[in-house]
């Protein structure tokens, strides 16, 4: 049996808060949690990992990654995308199924399982489409894909307009227990969009899309939810409009979880300005206002989940005027320094950050990841959250370099991350 101490560490426990102290790992899972006083005695056979002060917290759950295999390699693989995660503190990526061809089929699904466990040093859950090829027309075998590894369904952001085509979908679903993963937007309001409306927008002369277009798309699924009763999570909410909705849903005893990117909390459409194309995201940046909602929500739990929404575009599709610009931002390795933000401006304690990037989306997926307590899997990152840095994007391990935050000042950075109780990053 291999036994490893951490100590003398600042524990950050979603669900018990910060403390001094340190945890024991015995053949990759924890096995208990000390006091300083009880890891400073005499444990043989123990290899002690002296963290320095520094941070040791569950490793992150991102859900909502993507990686451009199949059809897209030459963006984004399993292997850079794994080793991106892995600097990042990303212990497990749930990754997206609108890749080339849409991950739609069983034969699919195992491709993309056999492929991951090859390249990747993290954990890689899949999820697959909800309708064949992401067309919204028919929906795919659930039960087979769930049987393949699947662990959620969605068509990303291509939502199903018909809703009668969603309503079986969702019933079927709900018959087998499966999570269906929506986009909260009005397909016809947003279409085009490149920028939110509002006065910035104009006179930047974009092409805009309202706020209540994903007011208007969650509201449409709430209420088929309520006619289905089946299990689901909104990727991203990110204006203020959308709120109340959300509340009520909750509120009426709905199985619905909400989660919003870590771009739309640590950016707003001001920093469209520029034209840098870096910034164009999917849903586009909100305004201030929104910005600090979604923050609020996010502390008092009524969006559960902060991921990085990971969206790997090359140079030639981003070399374009803005509204041609293909959307999305690589976000692997950006999102512990850009959600640390939220810590320095006291937004959010350390545990709560956590809780949103760990605990939550491993508790909606069935995991027992995301938590410090015996008998959880050793994923763990150690950072150091208080070091700065200014962001060079041709240092980031993804294939892709498109990041809204190159050159930008941050604070905090990885320096173990932990897979299993194996270092999979860092020299520790």
């Amino acid at each position: 049996m291999t036994t490893t101490l951490f100590h003398n560490a600042r524990l950050i426990d979603p669900e018990g808060g910060e403390t001094n102290g340190a945890l024991i790992v015995q053949n990759g899972l924890i096995s208990r949690l000390l006091s300083p006083q009880e890891a400073a005695g005499d444990l043989p056979g123990a290899t002690r990992i002296d963290c320095g002060g520094l941070c040791l917290a569950p490793g992150i759950v991102d859900i909502g990654v993507k990686v451009c295999e199949p059809g897209e390699r030459h963006k984004e693989s399993f292997r850079s995308a794994g080793l991106a995660a892995a600097a990042g503190g990303v212990t497990t990526m749930v990754t997206r199924p609108d890749t080339t061809p849409a991950i739609d089929s069983p034969e699919t699904l195992e491709f993309v399982t056999r492929r991951a466990k090859e390249a990747s040093p993290v954990h890689v859950l899949p999820m697959a489409t909800l309708t064949k090829g992401r067309a919204g027309r028919e929906m795919t075998e659930i039960g087979f894909l769930l049987d393949a590894g699947a662990v959620a369904f969605t068509d990303c952001d291509h939502v199903i307009t018909n809703t009668k085509v969603l309503s079986r979908a969702l019933t079927y679903a709900r018959s087998l227990g499966a999570l269906v993963i929506g986009h909260p937007q009005d397909p016809g309001l947003s279409e085009g969009a490149a920028a939110t409306s509002g006065k910035f927008a104009s006179l930047r002369g974009l092409p805009a899309v309202s706020p209540m277009a994903e007011r208007m798309g969650l509201d449409r699924d709430i209420a088929l939810l309520e006619m289905t009763g089946a299990r689901y999570h909104a990727d991203q909410i990110t204006t203020a409009r959308a709120l109340p909705a959300l509340m009520r849903a909750k509120r009426n005893g709905l199985d619905i979880t909400a989660g919003t990117s870590i771009h739309h909390l640590t950016l707003n459409e001001l920093d469209l300005a520029d034209y840098r194309t870096f910034f164009k995201v999917k849903p586009p940046l909100r305004a201030e206002d929104d910005r600090l909602a979604v923050i609020d929500a996010l502390r008092e739990g009524v969006i559960d989940i902060l991921c990085s929404m990971h969206t790997p575009q090359d140079e030639e599709s981003k070399r374009l005027p803005f509204e041609e610009a293909a959307s999305g931002a690589v976000a692997l390795e950006t999102l512990l320094p850009a959600a640390l933000r939220l810590y320095h401006s006291g937004d959010l304690t350390l545990p709560e950050l956590f809780r949103a990037l760990a605990l939550n989306p491993a508790n909606r997926l069935g995991l027992p990841q995301g938590r410090l307590r015996a008998g959880a899997p050793a994923d763990l990152v150690l950072f150091d959250p208080d070091v700065p840095f200014v962001l060079d994007r041709f240092t980031l391990r993804s294939k892709s370099k498109n990041t809204p935050f190159d050159g930008a000042r941050l604070q905090g950075k990885v320096r173990a991350t932990f897979v299993n109780g194996s270092c999979v990053f860092g020299d520790l």
